[in-house]
């Protein structure tokens, strides 16, 4: 239990990057996607009995502006996590992605109550990024409850609430700077939005503007560029539980491409080089969740000791 209560709440990040982890390589490992999903519905499970055992814990996270952002990634797994288990569960699976949709807003409103009517530059951060426009999600996913309506609607709220979001954070990230080192690895979620908008067009929009598919993909390529250049310096940080914003912004991003690089070449208006964008940006993906994954089973392992340790002096 006391690993339950020490289990960061950022793990929720590696939580959601596994899921969509396991979508990305489905086409190639079903038993692959099976196994990612197993593990992400495991710290799922692991992170709804700190909820229910530690509150307190939870409402603390809360009131850090960091933390209460990258909480939004707990919806958006669940989001992913119902698609997993809704040809076993049909209605339960909805009823779990509709709670995911509810409890997002809910964060959404919390949030700005509590930081934006009060705000403070200094603690803007990217993870303003995964609680205002993470929500998109929902239109990655309203497809398989036959929800592409609400998806569309989820999809223009998310463009309209990215754009201004880009120069406030931009301005805290370059000008104000000062981000505590604990915090810096979130900075890597700007490679995520603009692809999670990319995936959200593709699979909510049946007739689609082909202006708008080719804004989508260069905004998404440069965010996911800047990430990987961010990456160069993140890389060389010590293992922190923010290390979970390696996992989701790349995996979405290699999400968008490959189906854009797929419905551009069913119009017959292919760009060769994004086959191997595609290629890469799913290695890259794959590569960055397992090493997260194993640096998480590396501090877990760690914090057991911690905890058994001081039983074994008595």
């Amino acid at each position: 239990m006391i690993l339950i209560k020490k289990l960061p709440i950022p793990i929720c990040g590696l939580m959601l990057g596994l899921a969509a982890l396991g979508n990305l390589i489905a086409p190639y490992s079903q038993s692959s996607r099976i196994l990612l999903g197993s593990i992400s519905g495991l710290i799922f499970i692991m992170l709804v009995l700190k909820l229910l055992l530690f509150p307190k814990v939870i409402l603390e996270g809360l009131q850090n502006p960091v933390i209460a952002g990258v909480l939004a990634t707990f919806p958006m797994g669940m989001m992913i996590l119902s698609t997993y288990i809704k040809p076993y569960v049909g209605q339960f699976a909805f009823a779990v992605w509709i709670f995911a949709l509810i409890l997002n807003v809910s964060l959404v409103v919390y949030f700005t109550k509590r930081f934006i009517f009060n705000f403070n530059i200094k603690k803007v951060f990217a993870s303003y990024f995964v609680l205002y426009v993470g929500i998109v999600v929902g239109s990655v996913t309203a497809p398989a409850y036959g929800m592409t309506k609400l998806g569309q609607i989820i999809f223009w709220y998310g463009l309209i609430v990215y754009l201004p979001l880009i120069p406030l954070v931009l301005y805290r990230v370059f000008a104000v700077k000062e981000i505590p080192e604990p915090a810096q690895p979130i900075t890597i979620i700007f490679a995520a939005p603009a692809s999670l908008l990319l995936a959200g067009y593709m699979s909510s929009f049946t007739d689609k503007n082909l202006g708008m598919v080719i804004f989508l993909i260069a905004l998404s390529l440069l965010m996911t560029l800047y990430g990987l250049i961010l990456m160069i310096k993140m890389l060389r940080l010590k293992f922190y539980p923010s290390y979970s914003a390696f996992t989701f912004p790349f995996v979405i991003s290699a999400i968008a491409i490959t189906m854009a690089d797929k419905y551009l070449l069913s119009i017959d208006k292919g760009i060769p080089f994004l086959k191997y964008v595609v290629n890469f940006e799913t290695i890259w993906a794959t590569t960055m969740v397992v090493y997260v994954l194993f640096r998480y089973i590396i501090f877990i392992v760690k914090e057991a000791r911690a905890v058994v340790k001081p039983q074994t002096n008595i």
